[in-house]
């Protein structure tokens, strides 16, 4: 088991995409090829999923697109991604967030993370 995974290292590619996990809204800049034109299409949404581990590490994105709710999986080293920008950390309690699907409008909303620098503190109860 220890020479499959050390091959499979070296066959992954090094990927520098920021750290994200579900809750997450990010852009996945999605390479898209017409015949001979290529073009680079942003696919916005929140993370719905993280799924595998290595090569077949794969991620699920939803979006809401014309009222209808539009998810799509990405593999995680496909060579047709040049590019994840993460927009927004969110609040979430579970890793994979399907109970989304159901919701709408002002309830489907993730609650934003909010993180502190090393030089301000979180806000502390006024003392009585």
């Amino acid at each position: 088991m220890d020479k499959l995974k050390s091959i499979e290292k070296s066959l992954t590619p090094a990927k520098n995409y920021p750290k994200f996990k579900a809750g997450d809204n990010i852009t996945v800049q999605y390479k898209i090829i017409e015949g001979t034109k290529e073009r680079v299409q942003p696919f916005r949404g929140d993370v719905i999923q993280l799924r595998g581990s290595g090569l077949t590490a794969t991620f699920t994105v939803r979006k809401i697109s014309n009222g209808v709710g539009v998810e799509r999986v990405f593999p995680y080293y496909s060579p047709n991604i040049s590019g994840i920008e993460l927009n927004k950390s969110g609040k979430v309690r579970r890793a994979r967030i399907f109970y989304q699907r159901d919701l709408r409008g002002k309830k489907s909303r993730i609650e934003e993370k909010r993180s502190y620098g090393e030089d301000q503190r979180a806000p502390v109860a006024a003392a009585k």
